[in-house]
């Protein structure tokens, strides 16, 4: 059942179309994944749905609900971390998590959510003496503090080191096995591969494709490539005659061969019956970044940051 349905989605500024046409469905207790470059227009698009930016055109409905004419009543049930949160600056950790939890009938265990991300020692401190991957991280604790149905995570884990980012994951996870469905808006290929159920890929505001991780991946390749060092010099008809190979190339020492199907056990069978060792042998595959490349011709770069207006 569909939790979030948003149909022809626009989002006009001036003469720029932030959002143009995004037509998608999330389905209940997924992590659906938005993906995209610098200013795709992912953020403007979760918060139309989370009510906190009007739509230039489109529908949008979230738990039977339009989340701008029925904004008090979504707030119930939704929690948002934005990329930007900002508190007052002497609010002390304790403090907000009690005043957030106020605004929900059945809250969860504040303690427990500050401890789940790290936090458990920060009780006391000023909102402004927090690192910034700390502000991050409380950020989360209070999107998720009202035990939402729904919760929108825009690039949750911006700013955390690679320990507290997979930390946060696991934490992600936990939270989805409640039954919470998830909207994660991201920029890491990892922490989409490894998270998202579905995944929405945009770009200049248009929804260029929505399929698994491993659906968007087997759209553009369902080629291998295999790496390694011979052993000796050899004639690379031995491996082009091979059926399921379909380019030999050499990059260096290093022999690079592409192919499908049986790639693996075919080049080798072929190279043992030469006597030629494979060293250092490495199997790859299309990964989620190549698919981005080719649906977008666009690269993310790690680390990058996102859009701060769309």
């Amino acid at each position: 059942m569909a939790v979030i349905e948003v149909t022809d989605l626009r989002k006009r500024y001036g003469d720029i179309d932030v959002v143009d046409g995004v037509t998608l469905s999330v389905e209940e207790g997924e992590i659906f994944g938005i993906l995209g470059p610098n200013g795709a227009g992912k953020t403007t698009t979760v918060e139309c749905v989370a009510g906190l930016r009007k739509p230039s055109g489109g529908r949008i409905n979230v738990l039977g609900l339009d989340p701008q004419k029925d904004v008090r009543a979504l707030r119930k049930h939704l929690g948002m971390q934005l990329q930007h949160s900002e508190l007052p600056e002497k609010m002390r950790v304790h403090e907000a998590m009690t005043m957030f939890a106020s605004f929900y009938p059945h809250p969860a265990d504040g303690d427990r959510l500050l401890h789940q991300l790290g936090l458990a020692d920060k009780r006391k401190t000023p909102f402004a003496k927090l690192s910034g991957g700390q502000q991050q991280r409380l950020s989360i604790a209070l999107a998720l503090i009202g035990q939402p149905k729904v919760a929108i995570l825009d690039e949750l884990t911006t700013g955390l080191d690679p320990a507290a980012r997979r930390n946060t994951w696991q934490m992600v996870e936990e939270v989805r096995a409640r039954g919470v469905t998830i909207v994660l808006v991201t920029h890491f290929m990892e922490e989409a591969e490894r998270l998202c159920d579905r995944l929405a890929l945009i770009d200049r505001g248009k929804l260029i494709a929505l399929d698994t991780p491993a659906g968007l991946v087997e759209k553009v390749s369902d080629s291998q490539r295999l790496r390694f060092r011979p052993s000796k010099e050899f004639d690379d008809r031995i491996l082009t005659d091979l059926d399921d190979v379909t380019d030999v190339s050499r990059q260096g020492p290093q022999l690079v061969v592409t192919g499908r199907g049986n790639l693996l056990q075919s080049v080798s069978a072929r190279l043992a019956s030469q006597d030629i060792v494979a060293g250092d042998l490495r199997v790859e595959q299309a990964s989620l970044e190549d698919a981005f490349v080719a649906l977008t011709g666009r690269q993310i770069t790690l680390g990058e940051h996102v859009e701060s207006a769309s």
